[in-house]
């Protein structure tokens, strides 16, 4: 049986992916900062819930404790977690917003993975997937004909540019596991106020396919629901 953490799983992207994996096989531990909200998703899902806050030290260690003594160590961690930042002109962006931003989209992941890679590397076939965004790829936004190509928000941006090279850097430290970066595509979900064009099950295409590959399978790389993606 695999074992997999996500977190930010109570809604959109996070739970979906619970979802799918549940029916893949999988048993889920769905992380979430909000205890309540967090309950309620794994209740629905059929999964066990752990409290975690991905820009806390004490929480992400907790909650690391907690799945060590349950469930004794995980195969499939999924950084999921993820903030888009203040809506506001660039001009008008200020280091406490970078610092808000970066602290759950790129110091979160580290945080989380270094607390959690002792669990991991209990299984004999571990993997990491980091949710990333087309949003952070030079390919895309300078692509007009896309939708990241005319989209502005310097903050998101940067820090899944920045998850995208933490990805490839851990796969060349780690070569016993498996650590990819999924783009999600413009999904209709909270974060965009369900304007994008793709449903939830579309958005986690890439990131159930990461979640799922096999010993063979690869590593350090992009991928969206079509494939490799340019970064």
């Amino acid at each position: 049986m695999t074992t997999t953490f996500i977190t930010g799983a109570n809604k959109s992207l996070g739970y979906e992916t619970a979802r799918r994996l549940i029916d893949a096989g999988h048993t889920i531990v769905v992380g979430a900062r909000d205890p309540e909200r967090g309950q309620a998703a794994a209740d629905a899902l059929g999964a066990r819930f752990v409290q975690i806050d991905v820009t806390d030290d004490a929480s992400v260690a907790a909650a690391a404790a907690d799945i060590e003594a349950r469930e004794g160590g995980i195969d499939v961690l999924i950084n999921n977690a993820g903030v888009f930042g203040a809506h506001v002109p660039a001009d008008q962006l200020t280091a406490a917003d970078a610092s808000a931003v970066f602290g759950v989209n790129v110091v979160g992941i580290v945080r989380v993975t270094h607390a959690f890679l002792p669990l991991l590397r209990k299984s004999a076939h571990p993997v990491i997937v980091n949710v990333s965004s087309g949003m952070g790829s030079f390919a895309a936004t300078h692509d007009t004909g896309r939708v990241e190509g005319r989209a502005v928000a310097p903050l998101y941006t940067a820090s899944k540019a920045a998850v995208t090279m933490l990805t490839t850097q851990y796969a060349k430290s780690w070569p016993e596991v498996k650590v990819n970066a999924a783009d999600p595509g413009y999904t209709a979900t909270d974060f965009n106020g369900h304007s994008g064009p793709q449903t939830v099950t579309e958005g986690t295409d890439a990131i159930v396919e990461l979640a799922t590959i096999g010993a063979d399978g690869p590593t350090g790389t992009l991928r969206d629901r079509h494939g490799v993606l340019g970064w």
